[in-house]
């Protein structure tokens, strides 16, 4: 029997702070205006989304980024985001029920999640925190540190495979990192269930 672990990854853009921010933003200006369809308001609210676009473009197309550009463009991120949070809770309360779908509401509560985590990091100045959303389409995904040389964090899920005579079991699935190691008595157990005997 021959065990392995290995990360299955995920297909997902490079998770920059500012990337997911962005994403965070769009998908909040898509709800606001699903929100203000069905509230009660005649006027809707202000927001700034050609200026916030064009703020996330200019930093995210320049070739040579200081940390501190960085910093500010996230700053300023956060804040059109905090915005709209804001404004689609106003849009909410002025509407008979919650106008999104089961989908667009996994979205609202993601968003809001990967709102508390960016602006967690950027007050404390760190680039990590547990569970950690890398991709709000796909909030599950977590980052795997591998060391390899290519790539030293893979996203996706890790997996425990056992090899016997030509086919592989596969043992354990988990979103978040593990140490295989400690997996090895269960996958011995596992092989015993399975074939009546240790390997």
């Amino acid at each position: 029997m021959i065990v392995d672990a290995t990360a299955c990854p995920q297909d997902i853009a490079y998770p920059t702070d500012l990337g997911i921010l962005n994403d965070c933003r769009e998908k909040s200006e898509e709800l606001m205006d699903i929100a203000f369809g069905v509230s009660t308001l005649e006027k809707k609210p202000r927001n700034y989304r050609v200026k916030a676009r064009r703020d996330y473009l200019r930093m995210a197309q320049k070739k040579n980024k200081s940390r501190k550009e960085i910093r500010i463009a996230l700053g300023r991120q956060l804040r059109y985001l905090k915005r709209n949070l804001a404004t689609i809770g106003h849009l909410l309360d002025n509407c008979g029920q919650i106008p999104f779908d089961r989908y667009q509401y996994k979205y609202w509560l993601v968003i809001q999640h990967a709102y508390a985590q960016q602006l967690q990091m950027y007050h404390s100045r760190v680039h990590s925190v547990e569970d950690r959303i890398v991709s709000i389409h796909q909030p599950h995904v977590r980052p795997i540190v591998r060391g390899k040389t290519t790539a030293k964090v893979e996203f996706g899920a890790k997996i425990n495979v056992s090899l016997v005579d030509g086919f592989a079991f596969l043992d354990d699935l988990e979103w978040d990192a593990y140490n295989e190691g400690g997996r090895l008595q269960g996958s011995v157990e596992r092989y015993r269930k399975r074939f009546g005997r240790y390997p």
